[in-house]
């Protein structure tokens, strides 16, 4: 794959993103989605596909079945949107997958807060 292909699927998904992010927040009504938020967008080379990119505060909703939701009943509502925000000869698939990073992110800083705790009361009886 040549950078000038890289860069327009990078300029196109983060477009995408934006856009998406905008009809989620406007557009979809649905309580069980009110705190998604896209993260990114990555759209394939031949742009036929799009894996939407997501998380959802609190981290305790129930992701597999809001993953469901925007693969089964709102990905065609939410493409046909796009489609009139993003100017595409052909809007691609979307794909909604929950970003686990966030919460991987937020799992790692809290053993490294216990990791700290624990030796806290160690180091000051040492002092």
């Amino acid at each position: 794959m040549n950078e000038r292909e890289f860069d327009r699927t990078e300029r196109i998904g983060a477009e995408m993103k934006r856009a998406l992010a905008v009809l989620v927040r406007d557009q979809v009504k649905d309580p069980r989605l009110a705190n998604i938020t896209v993260h990114e967008v990555r759209v394939t080379r031949d742009l036929a596909h799009a894996k939407v990119y997501f998380t959802c505060f609190p981290s305790d909703e129930d992701t597999p079945a809001q993953e469901r939701l925007l693969n089964k009943q709102l990905a065609g509502f939410l493409r046909h949107a796009l489609a009139q925000e993003v100017r595409l000869r052909a809007m691609p698939q979307l794909h909604f997958v929950y970003d686990e990073s966030i919460a991987q992110g937020q799992h790692l800083s809290d053993l490294i807060e216990q990791a700290v705790a624990k030796d806290r009361p160690a180091t000051e009886e040492e002092h």
